[in-house]
């Protein structure tokens, strides 16, 4: 899929958040599916902050955005053959798929569930993905909403609470109407390619 060409505004935003997540920040950002929470996938300490301001219990484990497959391979142990026909077919509808396990210092421990497994979703949407590549790896997408209350599908619907806890908030896509965003499929990868639908 080619890369969307952002308007100045929308670089300017993207770099004021690639920024943040360097510096180790907190940032709220519009994604494929809903607006979402975000930080640097790797950062321990910004994971467990985003926890904070959820106020969402450590053992249900947050997903991860990457802008593609190559990083993808980088991000997650193993991506099976099954797993690479479902990236495919679901390039067009965010899907986010759980896998086994992250390579190696790829993710922060805190991203994994209680088996060990990660939830990993390439994102193709403009300014998400356009964070990710300019960041470089995998940033934490997580429901912008205390844990408990409605997702926030688009930014009208953010609590000001959630809004004066992040270090930067994007200026794109503020504008869209109540409802506009979905959560996105949830798939679940298990041996010997056997794929479970959580949602």
């Amino acid at each position: 899929m080619k890369q969307a060409i952002l308007t100045p505004e929308e670089a300017a935003d993207v770099r004021a958040a690639v920024d943040t997540l360097r510096k180790g920040g907190i940032i709220l950002y519009p994604t494929d599916t809903i607006w979402g929470i975000g930080c640097d996938a790797r950062n321990s300490d910004a994971v467990r902050r985003v926890f904070e301001i959820k106020r969402r219990s450590d053992a249900k484990a947050l997903i991860t955005l990457v802008d593609s497959v190559a990083v993808l391979e980088r991000t997650v142990s193993e991506i099976p053959e099954v797993g690479y026909q479902l990236l495919e077919a679901t390039e067009e509808t965010p899907t986010t798929i759980i896998y086994d396990s992250p390579a190696p210092g790829a993710l922060a421990p805190e991203l994994q569930a209680e088996d060990g497994s990660v939830g990993v979703r390439v994102s193709h949407e403009a300014i998400s993905s356009a964070i990710c590549r300019g960041f470089r790896g995998p940033v934490v997408s997580t429901s912008a909403n205390i844990s408990g209350k409605p997702a926030a599908a688009c930014f009208a619907d953010i609590d000001p609470e959630i809004i004066a806890a992040a270090d930067y908030v994007c200026t794109s896509r503020r504008n869209e109407p109540k409802g506009a965003g979905r959560p996105s499929g949830i798939l679940k990868l298990g041996k010997g390619g056997t794929i479970k639908i959580i949602r």
